[in-house]
């Protein structure tokens, strides 16, 4: 494959490098992981277009969690903080137009608020950074264009665009070829309950990946007593209210994939407190995954351990349904004592950046041994050395240079600072890791 990673918004050259911290030491720590992304930005939306006011607790505070709140107060939602910011106060109301929404390099808020826009009492205008210009849309205004709703993006299938907002959506049955993102399928469910008619959707695609997200948006749906139901790849979604809850918000899982490698790399152990017993995450095969890599795994009391010997095996694993765990698994492959193909995730293509490319080009710049496939990567034990690790603004990039500095001295990471995505002070996290013995 030659696919190249998108490289956008380049930082000033004199932007510091991160020295990713390198250990011959065993790591013993127990880390608090924030509240899932998600989760955050799904409870969010549904609170937004709920029938009464609603808390979130121990919701994620990070740049996409961020937009996603900017997004829904630009609509006309009321939106506070309680005593501490990750506790959220929604309160609903009439959603207005003739507003402009910042959708950053969010695929949550570039997916979940054109089907809100469309309920809105006039146009909404979405853009993005640079990066998400690039991202696919198509599918998403294609589907609103199917339901009545007026979309206006010079046929592009790409931010920027329009959504010609009229109060309300008739709703009624859409097909949608989900193969590049399941969050064309997830933002279209989440607002369906508005509809007049409700919403029926299926997927018409060749592949359907990271399902384990629709599933996390059915459950949070039911959750909130709206009905849906279920058939292979068909979901139906009634009319009707959306019940307002003081609801907490799950850890988030593939955040303490990072973490978690680490017990591996050097050896150790990592506990990740308030892991659930049970979860629609794709970061909860973390445990699996990671035990078929050469760790040790038990929950107990809420608590998951992680134990690794320093010694990292390689795996033959399909990602497809977990393809946000990838980046973190291919890095963890390249300092693997035997070959990795990692299969599956060919949607990665059109992330934050075409991870796969990324991954290639920067595992190989430290003298790593990482192939593409057409769905996937082929990673094989190589003898690894310092270097500068590119991120593309792609926060998993950014996790994966600080699992291959551990063991690889002299790995400098550009913008570090990307990782706020999702983990606003992971640079402070990883050094914490590191010193708790």
């Amino acid at each position: 494959m030659t696919s190249q990673p998108v490289q956008t918004d380049h930082l000033a050259a004199d932007t510091p490098l991160w020295a990713a911290p390198s250990t011959a030491r065993a790591v013993d720590a127990t880390v608090e992981v924030p509240g899932s992304k998600s989760l955050t930005n799904r409870l969010l939306v549904l609170a937004a277009l709920a029938d009464g006011p609603g808390v979130l607790r121990g919701a994620l505070r990070s740049r996409d969690a961020d937009l996603m709140i900017a997004a829904l107060r630009a609509l006309g939602i009321e939106i506070t903080e309680g005593d501490e910011p990750s506790t959220l106060h929604v309160r609903p109301g009439r959603l207005h137009g003739d507003v402009s929404i910042d959708c950053g390099l969010a695929g949550t808020v570039m997916r979940f608020v054109p089907p809100i826009a469309a309920l809105a009492d006039g146009a909404v205008h979405l853009d993005g950074d640079e990066g998400a210009r690039v991202r696919p849309m198509g599918p998403v205004l294609d589907a609103l264009r199917g339901l009545e709703v007026g979309i206006d993006d010079d046929g592009r299938g790409l931010l920027p665009f329009t959504v010609a907002g009229t109060g309300h959506v008739t709703g009624g049955s859409v097909d949608v070829d989900a193969s590049g993102s399941s969050q064309f399928v997830s933002g279209l469910l989440l607002a369906g309950a508005r509809f007049d008619d409700g919403l029926t959707l299926r997927h018409v695609g060749d592949t359907l990946p990271s399902r384990p997200h629709i599933d996390m948006t059915v459950e949070t749906l039911r959750a909130a007593g709206v009905a849906v139901t279920v058939s292979d790849d068909e979901w139906r979604v009634e009319p009707g209210p959306i019940t307002a809850r003081d609801v907490r918000v799950e850890p988030d899982l593939s955040n303490a994939a990072p973490f978690l490698a680490a017990a591996l790399v050097v050896g150790g152990t990592v506990r990740i407190p308030g892991w659930p017993t049970s979860s629609t995450q794709p970061g909860a095969q973390l445990p699996e995954i990671l035990t078929r890599m050469g760790a040790t795994a038990s929950l107990e009391g809420g608590v998951l351990t992680v134990t690794g010997t320093g010694t990292v095996h390689g795996i033959d694993a399909d990602l497809h349904a977990v393809g946000e765990l990838a980046p973190n698994i291919a890095a963890l492959a390249a300092l693997a004592d035997s070959p990795s193909h990692l299969r599956g995730i060919s949607h990665l293509r059109g992330h934050e950046t075409d991870r796969l490319a990324a991954l290639e080009n920067e595992i190989n710049g430290l003298g790593g041994r990482c192939t593409q496939t057409e769905d996937g990567l082929v990673v094989e034990p190589a003898a690894l050395h310092g270097g500068t690790f590119r991120t593309y603004h792609d926060h998993r990039m950014a996790t994966s240079a600080a699992i291959l500095g551990l063991r690889v001295p002299g790995v400098e990471v550009e913008n570090v600072a990307t990782t706020a995505k999702t983990l606003p002070d992971f640079p402070q996290m990883w050094v914490d890791m590191l010193g708790s013995r």
